[in-house]
């Protein structure tokens, strides 16, 4: 959520300064309004959050994001009863029963609170950026002022349907590699701790000098059984640092920027990414936000900080005059699908459609590739697993074939 740094009086004519937290400046103007302080002026600022020193925020270690499921159900109920001519406040006290998410639910206590004091539902909303993100108070806000609420409601619950559909279908693509490679971890830790060892004192007891297989696997198992806690100290505090490292602006956008050219994966992430932006954007517009709004919006529910920097750059060059399609094409983050379709719509004022349709077609697309993901994955993970049976199993047989050698010799 943006941060505004802000000018104004109060109702006694005193000066006041201050920050709040806003999807928007005049959703900021309003809160302040709502408070009894009249702007002066107000301008966007940084996010001021609990840091630690390289500006690792420690309180998304401890709080949990609201479940995309219960904010889809949430829409649904609300747009039910919005639709059926129910009140804001009373839907919104007898949905604040009904939920059984703790966090979404103290949310909701307070906004019905904010609205029985006359505050709006967007910017009531927007004092809980835990919950409601700036598209959800951006949307809200816009079906407020045109009357359309309902409709708001809607489209905020079959955008957030797709994100769910979208995210299990990555996490059942994933589950099948992911299995494999913890149960390999598994192996090689059981292997390493309690079985190379009993052979480690029969080869000992052989004397000879053990072929480089075997040498390799006792070096290995020695290391494991002796520096084990060290090895688990040193896992947890590389990721610890991994994550301190991504809390950071810069280590985020380039974690980000690496995630989009990783390999296999890196171009199924790309391609559901710009499906993201394709249809948020294309909600945005649809709703009636203006393009830039529209641009800074989207760019944020990326989650991306590589893209978002991009997009943002866009959003700068569109209000200094140049056109769309010349700064996405200038941005160099999207396919030539995606540019032909900004360019078509440009021309045709019909961007969020064909918006929707890239959309559609990159979700089609990610599917596809998602069910043949564990196929392409497959071959990586059997050559893995033969190359350790191979060292494990000449490591061991090679000695006792010497072994049995030599007892021949005698």
């Amino acid at each position: 959520m943006p941060t505004y740094r802000y000018h104004g009086r109060q109702a006694n004519g005193g000066k006041t300064t201050g920050s709040i937290e806003a999807a928007t400046a005049e959703l900021a103007a309003e809160a302040l309004m709502g408070k009894g302080i009249i702007p002066t002026s107000i301008e966007a600022g940084k996010a001021q959050a609990m840091t630690f020193e390289n500006g690792f925020d420690w309180r998304s270690l401890f709080q949990p994001a609201v479940p995309l499921e219960v904010l889809v159900i949430f829409c649904r109920q609300l747009y039910s009863l919005t639709k059926a001519g129910v009140p804001l406040l009373r839907a919104m006290r007898g949905l604040t029963q009904n939920c059984q998410d703790k966090q979404l639910q103290k949310a909701l206590e307070e906004v019905s609170s904010e609205l029985t004091n006359g505050r709006s539902l967007s910017a009531a909303m927007q004092r809980h950026p835990a919950v409601f993100t700036s598209l959800f108070v951006s949307l809200i806000h816009v079906g407020e002022n045109t009357g359309r609420l309902d409709e708001a409601l809607l489209q905020l619950s079959q955008y957030y349907e797709q994100e769910v559909e979208t995210r299990k279908r990555i996490k059942s693509a994933m589950r099948y590699p992911i299995f494999v490679i913890a149960f390999v971890m598994i192996a090689m830790f059981i292997l390493n701790v309690k079985v190379i060892p009993q052979f480690a004192s029969m080869f000992q007891k052989f004397g000879s000098e053990l072929p480089l297989p075997t040498r390799i696997l006792l070096t290995t198992s020695d290391f494991f059984v002796n520096y084990w806690s060290a090895m688990l100290a040193l896992i947890i505090g590389v990721i610890f640092a991994m994550r301190a490292w991504i809390g950071t602006e810069n280590g985020r956008e380039r974690w980000d920027h690496f995630r989009l050219r990783m390999p296999i994966v890196g171009d199924i992430i790309n391609r559901a990414q710009l499906s993201r932006f394709s249809r948020t954007f294309s909600l945005m517009l649809k709703a009636g936000v203006p393009l830039n709004q529209a641009l800074s919006l989207s760019a944020e529910a990326l989650q991306n900080k590589f893209l978002e920097k991009r997009l943002l750059e866009m959003k700068s060059a569109i209000e200094s005059g140049t056109s769309l399609s010349q700064t996405a094409t200038n941005a160099k983050i999207f396919t030539p699908l995606v540019l032909q379709m900004l360019m078509v719509g440009e021309e045709t004022g019909r961007i969020d459609e064909l918006l929707m349709e890239v959309s559609d077609f990159y979700d089609r697309e990610v599917d596809y590739d998602l069910k043949t993901l564990t196929a392409r994955i497959e071959p990586i993970l059997l050559v893995l697993v033969a190359g350790m049976v191979l060292v494990l199993a000449l490591g061991i047989f090679m000695p006792m074939w010497g072994m049995m050698d030599a007892m021949k010799g005698r």
